[in-house]
């Protein structure tokens, strides 16, 4: 339980490592979390006491080995990697000074910061998720563009789940029963986890995570999160320390959240839809719409890159075998790339707004999805389509699960488009590109062992 005065603790704005480590020596901050995210959105670095932080800063201490970056869920690296250098040579963590934050669980005052990585001649890694989204906004910013998002995210209270053999089942809300049925929006449904929730706000306002909206999805115990819109780095680094956040505060209370994007069979997944518009980056104003409300080109060649370019990206928003449960025919995911307005059938919608908030939402993602990788993503794949002036399809006015599946439907034909889609491997990186591939078909092949229940259940005596 925490037993310090997290007021005192809360950073102010911090954009040098002077002022950082100002704020570290005056609050007497015992130690620092160096976040570095990998490929798969996992926390590594290191937890280094306050001296040796303030001493890393100067000296380059720091360390970290490359392939870090680039492990498994499983925890492993291949051995022929393309990306990695055979000496598996050392990067280093360079605190992002301005994503300071107390970590508001601990008894003693400990920090947490997110780290880029960078390689001894003081380049950034390129194929650090954090890199990659850098890569893309940079690419904007040459444009004189600066490009605006907003995530939903979605995720499950479950149970402790102590046998992976067995299901999730749904937690105990304060009633004492467990939600059956289908609750969405449901106002008391989402009181049941008032505490976790309460505590979630909490959590966030201490770390300077900014949510807007909550509220309850169509699952059982299942929950919706909407950030409020902003610069897509910070966005994304919002994203990356909720997720841990949310688990902390459900493990106070007894319980797991999973971001999985499918972690109960018959219910439905859990997304994360990106609302993406973009601003001249010198007067603000969205590109998207003219004055009158009226849309510009512009919406429609960004609208048309997404189509052209998201199914060979899908493996980025979905990057997970898990994921591509989430995607069928009888659930709510899309299917396809057709876009709508204010049509939630569609992978692609233009909600309505004033021309202001005139923005075009991606809704293929996955909870499960690589914060970082997949805004950069997003963003690339509409970049592409403004660069070469494309036009989408037409509009569609009725139901879009009517109409053809057109995504990919497994990992391994995912991540096959992606590895062949030159257009996005020069938006988003050669090496990035080469290292996200490695690191999945590694995971495929892990899952590939292993025998499920499945196959005990319907082939142990039957064939």
């Amino acid at each position: 339980m925490q037993t310090f005065d997290i007021n005192r603790y809360t950073p102010p704005v911090i954009t040098d490592e002077e002022s950082l480590v100002q704020w570290l020596r005056e609050t007497h901050i015992d130690e620092v979390e160096c976040l570095l995210p990998d490929v798969n959105g996992v926390m590594r670095g290191k937890i280094v006491p306050r001296g040796e932080f303030i001493s890393a800063l100067a000296n380059d201490g720091l360390r970290v080995p490359e392939t870090a970056l680039i492990q498994s869920v499983t925890g492993e690296s291949d051995s022929n990697s393309r990306v990695a250098a055979e000496v598996d040579l050392d990067i280093f963590m360079a605190p992002d000074p301005a994503t300071v934050q107390i970590v508001p669980w601990y008894e003693c005052p400990t920090a947490q910061v997110i780290c880029d990585a960078r390689d001894k001649r003081g380049d950034l890694v390129d194929f650090a998720p954090r890199s990659v989204l850098k890569r893309v906004l940079a690419a904007y910013a040459a444009r004189g563009e600066k490009p605006i998002v907003a995530p939903e995210l979605e995720f499950y209270l479950v149970e402790k789940n102590l046998d992976p053999d067995l299901p999730l089942g749904v937690p105990l809300g304060l009633s004492g029963r467990r939600e059956a049925g289908r609750q969405a929006y449901g106002i008391e449904a989402a009181n049941e986890y008032d505490a976790v929730v309460n505590l979630i706000y909490d959590y966030c306002d201490a770390c300077s995570i900014h949510i807007g909206t909550m509220a309850h999805e169509a699952g059982p115990a299942q929950l919706e999160i909407n950030f409020r819109h902003g610069d897509p780095m910070s966005i994304a680094d919002q994203v990356f320390l909720f997720k841990r956040v949310v688990r902390k505060a459900a493990l106070r209370y007894d319980m797991y959240a999973t971001f999985m994007a499918q972690p109960h069979e018959s219910e439905p997944g859990s997304a994360m839809h990106i609302h993406q518009s973009v601003v001249e980056a010198a007067s603000g104003r969205n590109i998207f719409s003219n004055p009158d409300g009226s849309d510009r080109d512009v919406l429609l060649h960004y609208v048309a890159g997404l189509q052209t370019y998201v199914e060979a990206a899908t493996a980025l928003f979905c990057p997970n075998v898990n994921s591509f449960r989430r995607m069928r025919l009888e659930s709510d995911a899309p299917i396809n790339l057709h876009w709508g307005r204010d049509n939630r059938t569609c992978g692609l919608r233009i909600p309505d707004s004033g021309p202001e908030a005139r923005r075009v939402e991606n809704r293929i993602g996955g909870a499960d999805a690589n914060p970082y990788i997949a805004m950069a993503a997003t963003l690339a794949c509409g970049l592409l389509g403004m660069t070469d002036g494309r036009q989408p399809g037409p509009v569609t006015e009725g139901d879009a699960h009517e109409l053809e599946f057109t995504l990919p439907r497994h990992l391994p034909e995912a991540l096959r488009m992606l590895d062949e889609c030159e257009p996005l491997r020069a938006a988003l990186g050669e090496r990035f590109v080469d290292a996200f591939v490695e690191v999945k078909n590694l995971e495929l092949a892990k899952y590939n062992q292993v025998v499920s229940s499945w196959e005990r259940n319907f082939l142990l005596l039957s064939i």
